[in-house]
């Protein structure tokens, strides 16, 4: 019987043709990995891609979370493209629907999906504001307008006239194509749990508002460098309201003038304001910033103390007096040398 094939089935012959074969099936498992997304959308990743951060990381991460199919060929993808080493930093959302060429499109591009910042603690909504437009995030005046909606206040439950106070100082992820609207509810979401996180450990004695214990921990934020001196701080301006004294604190003195930096004038001091308490007793009618945590626990918990007074020295730390005698010797040494 003659043979189907027109050559002799050599040992050799079977390597040849096993390498060619195995080639051919590479080649098909390559195509099918670059051109064929591995699944329909079901998998959906927020991957945050650091500066400085390698290609090996990300693509382990991706086969573990389902993304793509193999970080090899993710790899080895990345370098024929010649995109190993222009991928950018920033936040993305990747799905399984995705193939590599997508991704790595999207990472070359710098297409991110999120944009991420970070809230200092004690930031104004004017300087919140300012560090938007900053970012290219939104316009100055668009995010201000937002914080000021009455729509959205009586929609959030905020009672002031602006979000100011309840923006949460922390790390945000803004959607790339999110709205001013969207940004400020998720900072008051932060701040709703920050401050039951808080309250959850009492109520304190101060017999201050909701409202108020938030105007006063804006206050101490502005006044405090060191967390551990916030309830010292607290308890002087306690023991002011409670002997009907002004706070005369100094970062109301320049509220919605400009940002506080340490130091006021004596222009500053005489300035009319509803908010400059060297003039106006009691609190101001709403915060003056946006406190983090540690001040909304010094404003519920007080320290005990008899100080009426306070100085900041060199350092950033404060010199607390009980007498207005003591007070000015502390001046004349820190502030006026």
């Amino acid at each position: 019987m003659a043979s189907m094939f027109p050559f002799k089935l050599t040992p050799k012959v079977l390597a040849v043709l096993s390498v060619r074969v195995g080639l051919l099936l590479l080649l098909g498992w390559f195509l099918v990995c670059t051109f064929i997304a591995p699944g329909k959308g079901g998998i959906v990743r927020d991957v945050s891609f650091p500066p400085g951060s390698g290609i090996k990381k990300l693509a382990a991460e991706l086969k573990q979370d389902g993304v793509i199919r193999s970080a090899w060929h993710f790899i080895l993808l990345a370098r024929l493209r010649g995109q190993a080493h222009r991928l950018k930093a920033g936040d993305y959302r990747f799905t399984d629907a995705m193939t590599p060429g997508d991704i790595l499109r999207k990472l070359a591009t710098g297409d991110v999906d999120y944009h991420r910042f970070a809230l200092p603690e004690g930031y104004s909504v004017y300087q919140v504001a300012e560090m938007l437009e900053q970012k290219g995030y939104f316009k100055r005046d668009t995010f201000l307008a937002a914080c000021h909606d009455t729509t959205l206040l009586e929609r959030l439950g905020i009672r002031g006239a602006s979000v100011e106070g309840y923006l949460f100082p922390a790390t945000y992820n803004l959607a790339r194509n999110g709205t001013e609207e969207q940004l400020i509810t998720q900072m008051v979401g932060r701040f709703r749990k920050a401050y039951d996180d808080v309250t959850t450990e009492g109520r304190g004695q101060g017999g201050l508002s909701s409202d108020e214990i938030v105007t006063l921990a804006s206050i101490i934020e502005k006044e405090a460098v060191s967390a551990e001196e916030k309830p010292l701080i607290s308890s002087v301006f306690y023991n002011r309201l409670r002997l009907g004294m002004p706070l005369q604190s100094d970062p109301t003195a320049v509220y919605g003038v400009r940002a506080f930096s340490g130091k006021v004038t004596k222009a500053d001091i005489c300035r009319r304001s509803p908010y400059n308490t060297y003039l106006v007793r009691g609190l101001p009618p709403g915060p003056i910033g946006n406190p983090g945590a540690d001040s909304l626990r010094a404003a519920l918990h007080p320290a005990r103390s008899d100080y009426l007074y306070f100085v900041a020295r060199q350092d950033g730390t404060h010199y607390f007096s009980r007498t207005l005698e003591e007070h000015n010797r502390a001046v004349a040494r820190y502030l006026k040398n």
